[in-house]
């Protein structure tokens, strides 16, 4: 099979014809994220308005969205005619994708103490994506209108990056038109040893 396999798809391949401790590193690596800021489902930053009537909350995620190309291989040695499909390390990239969830509150009566998060409202979002020496390398912006008080969108982000090409940052913004923006940042590690060393430990090789 010649066509570019998502994580999701073709790390459950890979994974079944590792050695246990190499299919639990592999296993984890499925739908792999790195968010801002750490924690939870429902953490995330947050700002008030200066009237101290409104207020914004942000989360982002970089999915890395490792791919690969598979290689036909013979599941068995007394079976070589029963193929099996294993990752190929020479055809590793990154192919992210950016997610971004947002919360807004209005203050109803006192300020701070009684909200309510209705009604639809702008969402823009933002982030990118820059090297070592602080060049862009990819970019993704995205106006949501109509949306609700809370809400999650995941942007793709339409550009390969090389394995092994240094680390990375991303930064990120989430804004609520009239009541502010959100911003933050994080590292991203480019490296691809993990699945190039699974992929090598059986590449080729027969039971």
């Amino acid at each position: 099979m010649k066509r570019t396999r998502t994580a999701a798809l073709a790390l459950a391949t890979a994974a079944a014809a590792l050695a246990p401790v190499l299919v639990q590193q592999a296993t984890a690596a499925e739908g792999t994220y790195l968010q801002d800021p750490a924690g939870g489902e429902k953490t995330m930053k947050s700002m008030w308005t200066e009237d101290e009537m409104h207020k914004v909350e942000g989360q982002f995620r970089f999915h890395p969205g490792v791919q690969y190309k598979t290689v036909s291989r013979p599941s068995h040695a007394a079976a070589p005619d029963y193929e099996r499909k294993v990752g190929d390390p020479g055809t590793l990239a990154w192919q992210p994708s950016y997610e971004f969830a947002w919360s807004v509150s209005d203050s109803t009566v006192v300020k701070k103490a009684v909200t309510v998060k209705e009604g639809e409202h702008p969402i823009v979002v933002h982030a990118v994506l820059r090297r070592a020496d602080r060049s862009a390398v990819a970019e993704v912006r995205k106006e949501l209108t109509g949306k609700p008080a809370t809400g999650r969108e995941k942007v793709a982000g339409g550009r390969r990056i090389a394995c092994d090409t240094g680390e990375y940052t991303v930064e990120w913004s989430v804004t609520r038109s009239g009541y502010g923006t959100l911003k933050g940042s994080l590292r991203w590690d480019s490296s691809c040893e993990q699945y190039r060393t699974a992929f090598s430990q059986d590449h080729g090789k027969q039971r």
